[in-house]
């Protein structure tokens, strides 16, 4: 029987790789895939293909570099979401912890349906506009 497709990584484009790249690391707590760290000898960041890696170096997220990015406008119907990530904790104390997190990192709020009893969640665009989900599970 032949084999499957197997998902290698969700690639997202941006008009600044490194810093959307950071902002993952950081609000993931993940690494760069080897050779992908930012420079340190003062030379120019010139990346324009990131990938992230978790502890064991599985490929989580890539970022691509693109000159132009239409950032949705949802709710609005405008530009639709596209895609989006959701990212689960386990209670509404870690939503509230990690909303804030990640707004420190640059995300902003579109949606905060935090005290939902059924679904608590809430909705915020990464820096480049990305709509991403943290929700209790």
């Amino acid at each position: 029987m032949a084999g499957y497709p197997k998902l290698q990584q969700t690639a997202i484009d941006t008009t600044d790789c490194r810093g959307l790249a950071e902002f993952y690391r950081e609000l993931m707590g993940v690494e760069y895939r080897p050779g992908g760290e930012p420079p340190t000898d003062g030379s120019p960041d010139d990346a324009d293909w990131l990938v992230l890696v978790d502890e064991d170096g599985r490929r989580l997220l890539a970022f691509q570099q693109v000159n132009r990015l239409e950032p949705t406008t949802w709710p609005e119907h405008d530009v639709p979401m596209q895609m989006h990530l959701d990212f689960a904790v386990p209670s509404r104390e870690e939503l509230e912890r990690h909303r804030g997190r990640a707004e420190a990192l640059g995300a902003t709020l579109r949606l905060d349906r935090s005290d939902d009893e059924e679904e608590a969640l809430d909705v915020l665009a990464d820096p480049s506009g990305h709509p991403f989900c943290i929700f209790v599970a």
